[in-house]
């Protein structure tokens, strides 16, 4: 089995639950499953204008820790998205430096990914953080829909949880109302 996954960066926007902070959506580039990420407005904003090729007058934070890695003769190796505790996601930031030792170091996945973007290196999740923290998508985007009736009513609870701690709450009304009509039959 696999021990990780590599993921792409697919989408970035404004969360609709947490003001002043952002989803930053990761996709696994075979199965097609997406990961989303909160991460703040300073982290959103240096990502985005990385992506959208913006240039500003000064250096942002995480083009600065490029120019000193750069300077240094040092690279980005990878970005490891390794655990999930307590809905908190843990990073490790793999560098390379001059004499070709690796560094692990401790970060969080928006600046790590941020980083590892400016470099452009991969980004890689473990199988414990993708199992746990990724949903698929039909072709249109939206989670996939499944026949509700082959879930008992304790898996229903369990993805309705999966669904608000996703902020996808049109799929969790769904499931809520499967439950319903499951207990009402009952």
């Amino acid at each position: 089995m696999k021990d990780r996954f590599e993921v792409n960066i697919i989408g970035l926007s404004e969360s609709e639950s947490q003001k002043g902070y952002y989803v930053l959506v990761l996709e696994e580039i075979i199965s097609k499953k997406r990961i989303p990420l909160i991460i703040g407005q300073a982290e959103a904003q240096s990502i985005a204008i990385f992506m959208e090729k913006l240039f500003p007058s000064r250096p942002l934070s995480h083009d600065l820790f490029k120019s000193i890695l750069s300077s240094l003769n040092a690279t980005i190796k990878e970005v490891y998205i390794e655990k999930i505790i307590n809905n908190t996601f843990y990073t490790t930031l793999v560098i390379l430096d001059a004499n070709h030792v690796t560094h692990e170091i401790d970060a969080r996945p928006s600046d790590a990914i941020s980083l590892g973007l400016r470099f452009s290196k991969p980004i890689y999740i473990s199988c414990e953080v993708f199992e746990s923290a990724s949903f698929e998508v039909d072709e249109k985007g939206r989670e996939k829909k499944g026949s509700y009736a082959e879930f008992s009513i304790k898996e229903l609870e369990a993805l309705l949880e999966k669904l608000i701690k996703k902020e996808d709450y049109e799929s969790a009304v769904r499931v809520r109302e499967a439950i319903e009509r499951r207990k009402s039959l009952e």
